[in-house]
């Protein structure tokens, strides 16, 4: 929404300051308004490039919660690799799938959960 009254007050600025410029040459006019209208084109324009500009966004994180159903109990991680004790913040999701890396090792794989039968 703020970028649509930016571009509509650029296009003020600019409207008027094509008047003014316009105006400076008629019977009636002064050349202060060359200046005025000058200035005017010259702030719309900075406008549009202020308002155009891309802003650097900052990487979002995505936070994934699941609801179990039943009984949990939690069993301590150990790398395939190394045999290192993991933690919680080891593990990511990359493309939908959690990733663990090994702080130890530092190797990277997938979790996969095996059947419980």
């Amino acid at each position: 929404m703020g970028k649509v009254i930016g571009y509509i007050a650029a296009a003020i600025l600019i409207f008027f300051g094509v008047l003014f410029v316009w105006g400076a040459f008629s019977e009636s006019g002064f050349v202060g308004w060359i200046i005025i209208g000058v200035i005017s084109i010259a702030g719309g324009l900075g406008l549009i490039w202020l308002v155009g500009r891309k802003a650097k966004s900052e990487p979002t994180e995505l936070i994934q919660k699941i609801e179990l159903s039943g009984d949990v109990n939690l069993e301590a991680l150990s790398c395939e690799s190394c045999g290192g004790a993991l933690s919680p913040d080891n593990i990511k999701m990359v493309a939908g799938a959690p990733v663990v890396t090994c702080p130890y090792c530092d190797s990277t794989y997938q979790l996969s959960e095996e059947p419980k039968w």
